[in-house]
């Protein structure tokens, strides 16, 4: 099936598909790097809300440069590429001249009968005038010569796209759908991010191997899920990279990788923390964790591998378990204890493999963005403060205690918490984790991060009234909102 004003680029690796791409687009979305072999994913993205641009792994990817497997499922993405553009841009590198490679690609694609624009990249290097004689041989009309580098020439490749493509059709007005709730599944490498993402959308949009490292760039997809006959879920799914310890990332790549992971999750509204049951917490999973409690979305944990974890216990039960039960309960308290920080979220045990319990992580996504809507009443807020000030009040600090006079509700995602005190520096993380803790289960905000902003005693050094912290408190309600 040919997909409506979309383009592919196709070529093989090294050419600067992705720089194309990312000029095309008009921000950097695909990492580019001159490793060859790089995009592995398909990605896509809309280009002036005009047409759907699709950038694809290298064609001609060799063993030596990457796993046979890798290189099958990007053979297999971009022959979906070809056959679903309406328009394919044959990217070739004109510093290097005509390939092998190219000369078969241009086959393959004169085989799919598909309309093809030739895309010479690289003609700000001094032997591409020569060399760009040679692609004439490939019988492509329409030769367009570029430099990604530079940018020069796009502005009559994209003219040429517009005119192939033709005029946009009048789309009709539609009635404004559902938002989409961001999720994004977030890890160490190889914990089996990209599998629950294939379980989760039932195909393979992504890639997945048992290599660690297979995914470099964060991938998107639209997902309706079905609660029920009467309930459709809206999500969009984020599948990244794995995320490695910063002394461990070994080249430019990773680190432009371990980049785009971390602006994915901090754009998510969930985000689900995948475990490998093998290894349990480790220090890196600590790390991640802070860090998306940081970026204040919802957050979730998910023990993939709980097959294995099962044939393990089966084998040879730790001593104090009785049952798989036992075991379970068990393994949940270990990790909750590991990442005590964290905001009494919810742990998920999975297994991408056999599917178990994969659309968990659903059910989940659904509760917790929920919850992330909720509106807190200020006089439960207030009562609940009250009540625990009275059976635990702070500290005293140079003499003095930490007071709050009253607090409102600002924001959500994350949940913020305005308190009007006396004194901001008295607060002290001890007692900011007591409250946290409090509202978590006070409101049931299981997996939603809470932030409390204070606001310290008016210049003017006197007691305002409850009526007047009400109004200021009011003046400033709402302001902020992330979502």
């Amino acid at each position: 099936m040919i997909l409506e004003r979309s383009v592919a680029l196709v070529g093989r690796p090294n050419v600067g598909k992705s720089r194309i791409f990312n000029r095309l687009v008009g921000r950097r979305v695909a990492i580019v790097h001159d490793m060859p072999g790089v995009t592995r994913d398909l990605a896509a993205e809309m280009v002036n809300d005009d047409f759907q641009l699709m950038d694809t792994g290298g064609i001609g990817i060799k063993p030596e440069m990457t796993p046979e497997m890798i290189h099958d499922a990007t053979e297999e993405q971009v022959d979906f590429a070809i056959q679903a553009a309406a328009l394919v841009l044959f990217v070739v590198d004109g510093a290097e001249g005509l390939t092998n490679v190219d000369v078969e690609l241009a086959d393959k694609l004169r085989r799919y009968g598909k309309e093809t624009l030739l895309v010479v990249n690289k003609i700000d290097v001094g032997s591409a005038s020569e060399n760009v004689q040679e692609f004439f041989s490939l019988g492509i009309e329409g030769t367009h010569r570029v430099s990604a580098e530079h940018g020069t020439g796009f502005s009559s490749l994209i003219e040429h796209i517009y005119n192939k493509l033709g005029p946009k059709p009048p789309q009709p007005k539609k009635a404004e759908g559902p938002r989409r709730t961001r999720i994004c599944l977030a890890g160490k490498p190889n914990v089996g991010k990209s599998s629950l993402g294939n379980r989760l959308l039932n195909n393979e949009r992504l890639i997945v191997s048992e290599v660690a490292g297979t995914t470099r760039d964060a991938i998107g997809a639209d997902l309706d899920y079905e609660l029920d006959a009467d309930n459709t879920l809206h999500f969009h799914l984020v599948d990244t990279a794995g995320l490695k310890p910063k002394r461990k990332l070994g080249s430019s790549l990773d680190y432009f990788s371990s980049l785009r992971s971390e602006e994915a999750i901090r754009r998510s509204d969930i985000v689900f923390l995948v475990l490998d049951a093998m290894t349990g917490v480790q220090k890196h999973d600590k790390k991640l964790a802070g860090e998306i409690l940081e970026a204040g979305v919802g957050l979730v944990m998910v023990v993939n591998k709980w097959d294995l974890a099962l044939e393990a216990f089966r084998r040879d039960p730790p001593p104090g378990y009785d049952s798989e039960r036992d075991f379970r309960k068990g393994f949940m308290d270990a990790v909750r204890e590991e990442l005590f920080f964290l905001p009494d979220s919810p742990v998920i045990f999975t297994s991408a493999k056999d599917n178990y319990h994969v659309t968990d992580i659903m059910k989940q996504a659904a509760a917790v963005s929920a919850t992330l809507n909720m509106e807190l009443p200020t006089g439960k807020i207030n009562s609940l403060l009250k009540k625990m000030i009275e059976k635990k009040p702070p500290k005293l600090s140079r003499g003095k205690r930490f007071k709050i006079y009253y607090a409102v509700q600002t924001g959500n995602r994350p949940f913020r918490i305005r308190l009007f005190c006396n004194s901001e520096e008295r607060f002290d993380d001890n007692y900011r984790r007591y409250l946290q803790t409090g509202f978590q289960k006070e409101f049931r905000l299981s997996g939603c991060p809470i932030r409390f902003e204070l606001v310290g005693k008016p210049g003017q050094q006197r007691e305002m009234s409850i009526t007047e912290y009400r109004k200021q408190a009011q003046r400033g309600k709402g302001k902020g909102k992330r979502k």
